[in-house]
């Protein structure tokens, strides 16, 4: 399937209320076991990150990052969306065609500042995507909405910025934190494609659709999960005890 079709193909699952569910990868090993069980893949850097020794928040360097992404692309036979922060401080043009060499169809981009963790202005951040809107017109463009994120976050600021990117030629708004109170709200306010997280204690993949969501992730929430079992192991060895036992 050429770039274009993959590509194609992921912008279709982004049906609000039937979202398409997106557990994270970090690696090859992963995206093989998700690609075996759901129609597209897509990278969290924050576990990317960590399996490969670096903190997130940009602490990857760019030419890591989209090796991994590339490594994932390589062991997969569908779309893959690739979770790239803010785009490790590249030209929009450059970011498009890193991700477009790697053979990602998709991406995630950011709109706080890696250094400062501070929302950028929004004129500069709809600047940005329209930017890598127009260097790559099939990426599928996720744009995350970090507004709640921020201690007493406002509800119109992040509806204005889900608009606006979306106006900019984003294909779906991901506003990070929102409360799942509010998840019906804010659907029905940008309408657009929305994507939110499925974390411990919030609504469900199936829930999230019945809100009106279009895609459901779990950032980096599978790889901790993973590592945590990891860790009990390797007590459990050094204990004395066998991990091949209940």
């Amino acid at each position: 399937m050429s770039r274009a079709a993959l590509a194609a193909a992921l912008r279709a699952l982004h049906v609000p209320g039937d979202p398409v569910v997106l557990p994270n990868v970090w690696d090859a090993a992963s995206a093989r076991v998700v690609a075996a069980a759901f129609p597209a893949v897509a990278t969290a850097s924050a576990a990317v990150s960590a399996s490969l020794g670096f903190p997130d928040g940009e602490g990857l360097p760019a030419d890591e990052a989209f090796a991994a992404v590339a490594r994932v692309v390589r062991a997969v036979d569908v779309p893959v969306t690739a979770d790239v922060e803010r785009g490790y401080r590249l030209p929009p043009a450059e970011i498009a065609a890193r991700l477009a060499d790697a053979g990602a169809v998709g991406c995630n981009l950011e709109d706080s500042d890696p250094a400062t963790s501070a929302l950028l202005p929004l004129a500069e951040q709809v600047e940005f995507l329209g930017a890598v809107r127009a260097a790559d017109p099939d990426l599928v463009l996720n744009a995350r909405v970090d507004v709640f994120l921020r201690p007493d976050p406002s509800f119109e600021a992040g509806v204005e910025r889900g608009r606006a990117y979306l106006a900019a030629g984003a294909d779906c708004v991901y506003p990070i934190g929102l409360a799942a109170d509010r998840v019906a709200e804010y659907c029905r306010a940008v309408a657009g494609p929305v994507n939110l997280a499925h974390v411990p204690g919030g609504p469900t993949p199936a829930g999230l659709g019945a809100l009106g969501v279009a895609r459901v992730s779990f950032g980096p929430g599978l790889h901790r999960l993973l590592t945590a079992r990891l860790e009990a192991l390797v007590a459990g060895i050094r204990e004395g005890g066998s991990p091949y036992r209940p």
